[in-house]
């Protein structure tokens, strides 16, 4: 799977997410644990690690448990996710324990699933974020400014540097646009989110291209969720500083 054909699926996915938001909690959540379980599938691929069964497992367990968290419990926000966390590390230092393979490249597999657990949990963002108040208006937003941050680093013909400030470029635009439409947000609340969406996909982008299993159609899926969920909790965390704040 090409570059291109990658960043035009996180692109709708994106789209998708801002989709959710206006549906309500239970499509939003049943999308989030839909992108959780493809990137339990595909990010063991991608990296190449060992045991891929119990890889995906682990992560799809501490995907669906931050989810879980989030809705449960919807005052608390993310407050219980540092216990997720915690359990998710456990039962990736388990995975490692059952292997039965010598356990080769135990340090690289290790520090692949702890990364991966912190991933599937930034998922749950998207959750918390929507329940703030305001949270539609800052999720469609947000979601918005990662399909078209997505989109355009797909359509440009330019990489590295050049292609990080024109995306995030294009992003910051989308989101002071899209939230100057919406009720609970301002253009320069919007433009902040855009520019972390476009530096998030842009330096994605780069960083994975050069992956030789992202090009594979079960590795890609690794390679096209995890913007998606990282961007979860980066959503959040701007909802917090700058839309609460504001």
């Amino acid at each position: 799977m090409t570059n291109s054909t990658r960043a035009v699926l996180t692109s709708l996915l994106a789209a998708a997410f801002a989709v959710a938001a206006t549906l309500g909690a239970a499509p939003l959540t049943l999308l989030t644990l839909a992108v959780v379980g493809l990137f339990a599938y595909g990010w063991p691929v991608l990296l190449d690690l060992p045991w891929r069964a119990g890889a995906t497992t682990v992560l799809a367990l501490a995907g669906a448990g931050a989810v879980a968290a989030v809705r449960l419990a919807p005052q608390a926000g993310l407050r219980d996710l540092p216990l997720v966390v915690a359990i998710g590390l456990i039962l990736a230092f388990v995975r490692e324990v059952l292997r039965r393979d010598g356990r080769v490249r135990l340090v690289e597999s290790l520090s692949a699933m702890v990364g991966g657990v912190v991933i599937v949990v930034a998922g749950a963002g998207w959750l918390a974020a929507a329940q703030d108040a305001g949270g539609e208006s800052l999720v469609v937003t947000s979601a918005a400014c990662l399909a078209v941050a997505a989109a355009v680093s797909a359509a440009l013909p330019w990489r590295g540097w050049l292609n990080v400030v024109l995306t995030t470029g294009a992003a910051l635009l989308a989101g002071a646009g899209v939230a100057a439409a919406l009720p609970a947000l301002g253009a320069g609340q919007g433009a902040w989110g855009g520019m972390v969406a476009g530096v998030l996909v842009a330096s994605l982008h780069v960083l994975l291209e050069h992956l030789p299993e992202a090009r594979r159609r079960d590795g890609a899926l690794g390679a096209v969720t995890l913007p998606i969920l990282v961007g979860g909790m980066l959503i959040y965390i701007v909802g917090t500083i700058v839309v609460v704040q504001a």
